[in-house]
């Protein structure tokens, strides 16, 4: 029985608007197409493709919603570098992912704020270091095996990813807040331990102010361990 379907080939479900659009990107990219290029009218998009122009525009208009072109008076349709990370923003409602995802894009979080430390050291200002000192002063003592005040952390948080000076990051930041509050609401995080080597956001300010990046990636990592442990089971 099994010798009698091995030799059928797996069936192509995929609509012609998305051959059309996989088509499409791979003709941007063998004409070598910048920013700021128009590509073909959807008339000479349909000659070459052999489709309707139905179809064509369907797939010009989900490059759009991609971000990868944009309408331009009197040049039409022309290629646009997208902004990725406002593209993943519209599915990062937290409420339609699943529990497994939310713990990863919480892992990336976690990971992305420690691997930031050389930026922060080298791009520090004065300044930034007393905005610093004036957000941790307005946070109270907590007890070092308690989760931390979602506000308190997305202020201090908040203005590493603006010392830091990467605006894709800052973004990226800003479409992980609603993540960041529903996974500490939600029950996904276990209870941890007390961590005697807690980190807080008081000593992180001091070794950005005194310390270096090296101390700083171990600071922050000291500082998430209780994330970390809360979601490693």
């Amino acid at each position: 029985m099994g010798g009698v379907f091995e030799s059928l080939k797996t069936i192509d479900t995929s609509t012609l608007v998305d051959k059309v659009e996989t088509n499409l990107i791979a003709l941007l990219v063998e004409n070598n197409l910048k920013v700021g290029d128009s590509i073909p009218k959807e008339l000479e998009l349909t000659q070459l493709l052999g489709v309707s122009r139905t179809v064509v525009r369907e797939a010009l208009l989900r490059l759009r919603l991609m971000g990868l072109i944009e309408s331009k008076k009197k040049k039409g349709s022309v290629i646009t570098s997208p902004d990725l990370v406002s593209i993943l923003e519209k599915s990062m409602n937290p409420k339609i992912l699943d529990d497994a995802t939310l713990k990863e894009i919480f892992e990336m979080r976690l990971s992305l704020e420690i691997g930031m430390a050389d930026f922060i050291m080298e791009r520090v200002k004065p300044e930034d270091i007393r905005e610093l000192r004036l957000i941790v002063a307005q946070e109270p003592e907590q007890p070092n095996n308690v989760l931390f005040e979602v506000n308190h952390e997305i202020a201090f948080h908040g203005k590493l990813y603006e010392i830091t000076g990467n605006a894709t990051m800052k973004k990226f930041q800003r479409m992980l807040l609603p993540i960041f509050d529903y996974v500490h609401t939600s029950g996904l995080l276990r209870t941890v331990p007390a961590n005697n080597s807690f980190v807080a956001h008081r000593d992180l300010v001091d070794i950005i102010e005194t310390g270096n990046s090296e101390m700083l990636r171990n600071g922050m990592r000291n500082h998430l361990e209780n994330h970390f442990v809360s979601l490693f089971e």
